[in-house]
């Protein structure tokens, strides 16, 4: 019988495995730990391995499941930043990713961040917390529609949004992407940097992956570009921005509002209870104390959809693998 070895999975997670191993006759066996150097052995005489991995992947685990003839890595997320494809393809490891679980979940997830930015929600819960029920500048709202919003990466995910806030809300879009869309053009202006959007945009979405061209994209230059106030959403990567720079650009004005689902250095946290630990990082528990930023662990595609998508897809890709030594969704 085919097995399949599942590192990294959660608690709701299983019951969806479980039915795909049902309908596919393939065996599934299920840990809660990820692909490590101190895990890799659990996957002996298996035939193929997923992981939901936001670590990085230790340089001994390929050689390793090469000796144990798996041929693949398939990562139940879009993100594959936590592997090194040039050691995998050198030790004959497919890896794929799941690049459309859900665009619009993410995509739901920033507009509703926006929206929390234009209208200064995050004030107004905190003041009414307060018992504090006047109306004053500090919470009076703007509209999206009288907007500029900015699409840095027009992926699946940026032109949902795209089309979100412009169909929607009667915003007005641009963006940047080094590989244009044709059909989003009906409704966004492309323009040819980065720098020429932000200085256009009163709203910056990002959607780019993390790549050595673009970390640390957004960095005390790119922010110094920004119009006073600018609202920043990033539901991409967090290595996309210089999280200090955006701290000084955030004690200048030149950011409003950030709205943060990913953070460059947060794999020792996500996923993680640190509520009776201390957090050890000084830059995270700066952004985290600010009124005018918002913190989620990496949740925004975090969706019914989602988790299902990314689950039903990774082991069909890692049966692809096994089945064909290809698969559709692969990075490398």
């Amino acid at each position: 019988m085919t097995k399949i070895y599942m590192y990294g999975v959660s608690e709701q997670e299983i019951p969806i495995a479980e039915k795909w191993e049902q309908l596919t006759d393939i065996a599934v066996t299920m840990d809660p730990d990820i692909l490590e150097a101190d895990t890799v052995d659990r996957c002996e005489g298996y035939d193929g391995v997923s992981t939901y991995q936001y670590k990085k992947v230790d340089e001994s685990v390929y050689e390793t499941l090469k000796s144990f003839g798996i041929r693949n890595i398939a990562q139940r997320m879009a993100g594959y930043d936590p592997f090194d494809l040039e050691l995998a393809t050198k030790n004959d490891i497919i890896i794929s990713n799941v690049p459309d679980y859900s665009p619009g979940s993410i995509a739901e997830y920033t507009v509703a961040q926006i929206l929390n930015g234009l209208h200064h929600l995050y004030k107004i819960h905190d003041q009414v917390r307060q018992y504090d029920f006047r109306e004053s500048l500090a919470i009076r709202g703007g509209r999206l529609a009288r907007a500029t919003v900015g699409i840095i990466g027009t992926g699946r995910i940026g032109r949902t949004v795209a089309h979100m806030v412009h169909d929607g809300f009667g915003a007005k879009v641009v963006g940047y992407d080094m590989y244009q869309n044709e059909e989003i053009k009906s409704i966004l202006t492309y323009y040819d940097t980065v720098e020429e959007v932000v200085e256009k945009s009163d709203i910056i979405s990002l959607h780019l992956p993390a790549t050595k061209d673009t970390i640390h994209m957004f960095n005390d230059d790119l922010f110094a570009r920004f119009k006073d106030k600018t609202i920043l959403v990033n539901a991409g990567r967090g290595a996309l921005i210089d999280t200090e720079a955006l701290i000084r650009a955030l004690d200048m004005g030149k950011v409003g509002f950030a709205a943060l689902d990913t953070y460059e250095n947060e794999f020792d946290f996500v996923k993680h209870d640190y509520r009776d630990r201390e957090l050890n990082d000084p830059v995270l528990t700066d952004l985290i104390s600010r009124e005018n930023v918002v913190y989620t662990p990496h949740i925004a595609y975090y969706t019914d959809e989602s988790v299902e998508n990314m689950v039903h897809r990774a082991l069909q890709s890692t049966l692809e693998v096994i089945s064909f030594n290809d698969a559709r969704y692969r990075v490398n």
